[in-house]
């Protein structure tokens, strides 16, 4: 499970390669209980979904952040 307050030292360029990698995990993981009915570790489809949305949060926060802070001009 990834923390908040990790992610946001990283860079927006990181956390988005982060979101494809936690993708890519939550479609093995479907693939694995269409294949098998039934998984292992079933609590790991709702946590990598969870940790795909933090990823977005934070990732629209450091943009918007980024947005605020340029000058407007007038």
């Amino acid at each position: 499970m990834l923390k908040a307050k990790d992610l946001r030292d990283q860079s927006i360029e990181e956390l988005e390669a982060t979101v494809i990698e936690t993708k890519n995990e939550l479609f093995e993981i479907k693939n694995e209980m269409k294949q098998a009915k039934k998984l292992e570790k079933p609590h790991l489809l709702r946590e990598k979904k969870k940790d795909i949305a933090k990823l977005k949060t934070i990732i629209c926060e450091k943009a918007k952040a980024t947005y605020d802070e340029q000058p407007a001009d007038l």
